[in-house]
């Protein structure tokens, strides 16, 4: 009988159902929890759709409350991480450039007509707001 170690997975048994998880006996008759949201990698609806008494699932240990003995378990985490295959369907956009091959914005070649126009629209939008603010206030102290 091995100790039990957070961060190891373990074999063990459903031994009882919850709407909230499920309940797994382990070696050394210690009993952990399966958290709902820990049963797969996919929302589960009904833990029943996913796990039935006395199966065998492996689960990974996330912790272990030594003052109450709560042992907390995962099986979506025991599961092998599964691999991204590379995406080859996606076009790719026109114009796009590497990093490396970008404008440096810092040196000066970057053309300056969007920031320019950006600056004007923020002039024009301050003069406004102020306008706005200053015809407020002068509404506010007539009263």
């Amino acid at each position: 009988m091995s100790e039990l170690v957070v961060g190891s997975i373990v074999e063990g048994k459903v031994i009882k159902i919850a709407p909230f998880g499920a309940i797994v006996a382990l070696e050394g008759g210690k009993q952990g929890l399966v958290h709902i949201s820990q049963v797969a990698n996919t929302f589960v609806q009904d833990i029943n759709d996913h796990l039935k008494v006395d199966d065998v699932v492996k689960v990974k240990v996330l912790s272990i409350d030594p003052e109450t003995h709560r042992i907390s378990l995962s099986i979506r985490a025991a599961l092998p991480k599964p691999e991204r295959p590379e995406r080859t369907d996606r076009p790719k956009k026109e114009g796009f450039k590497p990093r490396e091959n970008r404008n440096n914005h810092d040196r000066g070649d970057a053309p300056q007509a969007p920031l320019n126009d950006f600056e004007e629209k923020m002039k024009e939008f301050l003069k406004q707001s102020n306008d706005k603010m200053a015809t407020l206030n002068k509404r506010a102290n007539k009263r």
